[in-house]
């Protein structure tokens, strides 16, 4: 039987990335930032403090991140209260089984903390984990492995046999670096031939890796 599982957040258990870009896209309209869809892609999977350096890389040093992060916030944070937290199909299923079947449960976001309890609480979800590290709680961002790294210690388990659900290149590179068993389900970035090199399944989507659970 499996021992633990460690999931990504955003593009995994939410469908959160394809509202992220659409608040990226409405900024960039409302202030006229060229190209920031393309910008707002490489950060895909990275921490607040990546995210920052990447847009100050192509805007310039004195780009006024923290206004538009606040803005992106606020924005993302109106269409949830509107619309609901979207979540992916199949993971209230796969948290079930894996819960049901004694499997650990870890979450390693790259999402602040504070955001990462106030999402899976609007969700109700955050009882089925047994562990969240975030990216505020780690000194380097994916593609390093500390994150799941320290997910794994605190669950307990065996990088070996841990399993990580992830959807972005960075998740799948910190996953394959920690020495775990990366999954992927793509969301809004399709596999390269890196990601099918360095992924032990690619899987359409969630009800497909809990097929794939139930066969181990």
């Amino acid at each position: 039987m499996i021992q633990a599982v460690i999931f990504d957040m955003d593009g995994v258990i939410f469908d959160t990335e394809n509202l992220v870009m659409k608040c990226w896209k409405e900024i960039g309209e409302k202030y006229q930032i060229e190209g920031i869809e393309k910008v707002a892609f490489e950060c895909i999977g990275t921490t607040n403090k990546k995210t920052e350096q990447i847009l100050k890389n192509y805007y310039g040093k004195d780009f006024d991140y923290e206004f538009y992060r606040k803005e992106l916030s606020d924005r993302f944070m109106r269409h949830v209260r509107d619309e609901g937290m979207p979540m992916k199909p199949g993971i209230v299923e796969i948290l079930e089984y894996l819960k049901v079947n004694g499997v650990k449960i870890g979450l390693a976001s790259s999402t602040r903390k504070i955001r990462v309890e106030e999402e899976l609480d609007i969700a109700s979800l955050k009882q089925y984990f047994d562990v969240l590290i975030c990216g505020d709680m780690v000194a380097k961002s994916k593609p390093e492995p500390d994150i799941f790294l320290e997910c794994c210690r605190q669950l307990g388990a065996n990088a070996s046999e841990t399993y990580v659900i992830e959807d972005s290149y960075n998740g799948i590179r910190a996953a394959s670096r920690a020495g775990m068993k990366p999954i992927m389900v793509p969301d809004l970035l399709a596999p390269t031939e890196e990601m099918i090199q360095l992924s032990k399944e690619i899987l359409h989507d969630l009800h497909e890796v809990k097929l794939y659970f139930e066969r181990q």
